[in-house]
C-alpha cells in the first residue's frame, strides 16, 4: 500500500483517534466547505444544490434523501456535488436525533395534537417492525413531515444566500489571483520590476 503506516496502529491508539481525532473535528467541517467552495460552477449552482440537500435533510424518508435532492437540484439548474455534499454534511448521524426531535416538536405544535396524545404511547419499535405505512403515517409521519417544512425552508434560503455571496467572492478572489500569475508569466524576466 502506497500510504500504508510502517507500523500499524495499535487498539489503544485506534480508540483514542476514534473518541478524538488528531487532525481535530472540524476538519470534516473545512474539507466539505473547501470542497463546495471549489466546484467548477456558477455560484447558483452551487447554492442550489446545497439548498436542496439541506432542505431534504429535513424529512424524514432517510432513504432517499439523495434522490430528492437530486430530482430538486435538477429543477433549479443546481449542481449535483454540492446538493450530495449539501446532504452529507447537514443530515447525518450526528445530527438527525437534533432533527428528529425538532421536527417531531414542531409538526405536533402545528397540528394541534399536544392534547391528542396526552394519555396514549406510541409504540414505535412496533410500528417499525411491521412497517405499516398506513399506521406509521399519522403517529410518526405526518408530524414529522410538517414539523420539517419551517425549519427546512428557513435553513435552505439562509444557506442559500450564504453559500452564493460566498462562493461569489471565493471565485472572483481566485479569478483575480490567477490572472495575476499570468500577467506575472508573461512579463519577460529581464522587465521584472526589483524589489
Amino acid at each position: 500500500m502506497l500510504f500504508r503506516r510502517r507500523k500499524p496502529a495499535g487498539f489503544k491508539e485506534k480508540m483514542r483517534e476514534l473518541l478524538w481525532p488528531r487532525k481535530g473535528f472540524l476538519r470534516p467541517i473545512r474539507y466539505l466547505t473547501m470542497r463546495v467552495l471549489r466546484l467548477s460552477a456558477s455560484p447558483h449552482a452551487v447554492a442550489a444544490g446545497v439548498a436542496a440537500g439541506v432542505f431534504v435533510s429535513w424529512t424524514p424518508f432517510i432513504g432517499v434523501h439523495f434522490v430528492m435532492a437530486f430530482v430538486i437540484t435538477y429543477f433549479l439548474s443546481g449542481s449535483m456535488v454540492a446538493a450530495a455534499l449539501g446532504c452529507a454534511a447537514f443530515g447525518n448521524p450526528l445530527t438527525y436525533p437534533f432533527i428528529w426531535g425538532i421536527t417531531w416538536e414542531i409538526g405536533h405544535l402545528l397540528l394541534s395534537r399536544e392534547d391528542h396524545l396526552a394519555g396514549q404511547s406510541v409504540d414505535l419499535a412496533a410500528l417499525f417492525h411491521k412497517l405499516n405505512f398506513a399506521e406509521l403515517w399519522k403517529p410518526v409521519l405526518e408530524p414529522m413531515l410538517v414539523g420539517a417544512i419551517p425549519p427546512a425552508v428557513v435553513t435552505s434560503v439562509a444557506l442559500y444566500a450564504l453559500t452564493f455571496y460566498t462562493v461569489r467572492g471565493f471565485q472572483t478572489r481566485r479569478h483575480i489571483r490567477l490572472m495575476e500569475r499570468a500577467r506575472l508569466r508573461a512579463v519577460p524576466a529581464g522587465d521584472m520590476p526589483s524589489i
